[in-house]
């Protein structure tokens, strides 16, 4: 049983977040999955699909009371849980409104049919704002959550059951606890207990290859082993105490300026669609972040002169470690570089089409991403960052008119 199921980390971010521990686990969790998608049913390995939805949802069996009730993530707030047993509740809800409102009315009236013993959470799909659109021609029913716009054959069997429904949701975790305080998640989702309503179409997350392509061949697995075998190489120049002061200076510049921190040097690399991290990379945008958004923001030349030098005791430290963070950086090339190939065979077996809709028209897109899971219940994100940075910043939403 795992903490609550807020955030999911990326598998080449664990090394940083864990230590060494976590580099050696994306490596690990990397050949698992390799030995999954050659057949191997002992890989130790699960695989869930990341849905595009919004918001999150949180439904169930109240574990005090046995009422049902749905809610959002404000259901683990530290100041008390938030959470909604009664359609009137939703209504008088300050923090629902509009179309959220109509939301959770919806997810409750129709939810509450099922049958309840347990708490899962899930990515709502659709209520009301699910359509029947041509595609290429053909007729689809589709909705779109967020970015991605899903789209099924309207004559297809799965395609008559969604055009039926009142909602959809795709439940991925699950909870248990004696209060809402002590409810702890465990991912997956066994949605076979709930039972059937017409009103609701659900699905669990699990990777399911209906279609025989999800497999790798023996070309594919050669290289993906090759490209492991670059990746454990680069982690094994990786120090451990290296490692641990990289983690405490990233730790100082979190609490002075995030902005300047390694993750978000990588956010920004990937926004600009290109996932090279580098020593003097990461030099360079540190000192540009310090000299224009910390010591820039600040007023008075005393408080600027502190700054600087704090950035400049940071840099120096970090200058330091440069044959460690040259490592750190080719290891999450590479690790980048195994992941991809991995999505790739992923993403090669659909059941519902995945588009972005653009200025002129459609184009077809890949899933959001996968979440791995391992025997001991740790899970982390599969993402193609730059498809799904790039799709997220330039795709019309369902929302822009």
């Amino acid at each position: 049983m795992g903490a609550k199921n807020l955030h999911l980390e990326h598998l080449e971010d664990e090394i940083i977040n864990q230590g060494i521990d976590g580099g050696r686990g994306a490596i690990n969790f990397l050949q698992g999955l390799r030995d999954m998608l050659k057949g191997n049913a002992s890989s130790g390995v699960k695989m869930t699909v990341k849905w595009d939805g919004a918001p999150a949802l949180f439904c169930g069996k109240h574990p005090e009371t046995g009422q049902f009730f749905v809610a959002k993530k404000s259901l683990f707030n530290k100041t008390g849980p938030m959470f909604y047993t009664s359609e009137q509740e939703i209504k008088d809800a300050s923090e629902l409104s509009g179309q959220l409102q109509e939301k959770f009315l919806t997810s409750f009236k129709h939810l509450s049919k099922l049958s309840w013993n347990t708490i899962m959470q899930g990515d709502l799909m659709y209520t009301n704002d699910k359509k029947m659109q041509k595609i290429d021609g053909e007729s689809f029913v589709t909705f779109q959550p967020n970015t991605i716009l899903y789209a099924v054959q309207t004559e297809s069997e799965l395609g008559k059951k969604i055009a039926k429904s009142k909602m959809g949701i795709v439940f991925h975790t699950t909870y248990s606890g004696s209060t809402i305080e002590d409810l702890g998640a465990s991912f997956g989702a066994d949605i076979s207990k709930l039972g059937n309503s017409s009103d609701v179409w659900m699905d669990d997350a699990t990777y399911k290859d209906v279609s025989g392509k999800g497999s790798m061949t023996a070309k594919e697995t050669l290289a993906l082993t090759q490209e492991l075998s670059k990746t454990g190489k680069a982690f094994h120049g990786i120090k451990k105490n290296d490692l641990k002061k990289f983690q405490e200076l990233q730790s100082t510049i979190a609490s002075k300026g995030a902005g300047a921190s390694y993750k978000t040097y990588c956010n920004s690399l990937i926004r600009g669609g290109s996932f090279k991290p580098s020593y003097d990379g990461y030099m360079k945008h540190f000192e540009n972040y310090w000299r224009d958004k910390v010591v820039g923001k600040v007023k008075t030349e005393k408080t600027k002169e502190i700054k600087r030098e704090i950035g400049e005791q940071i840099y120096n430290e970090m200058r330091s470690l440069k044959k460690f963070i040259t490592n750190l950086t080719a290891f999450m090339g590479h690790l980048v570089v195994a992941k991809q190939m991995v999505i790739d065979v992923l993403n090669r077996v659909k059941s519902i089409g995945t588009f972005k809709k653009t200025a002129n028209g459609f184009e077809v897109v890949n899933q959001e991403g996968y979440v791995a899971i391992d025997k001991t219940g740790s899970a982390v994100k599969l993402v193609d960052r730059m498809e799904f940075a790039f799709n997220n910043f330039t795709a019309q939403k369902n929302w822009d008119k």
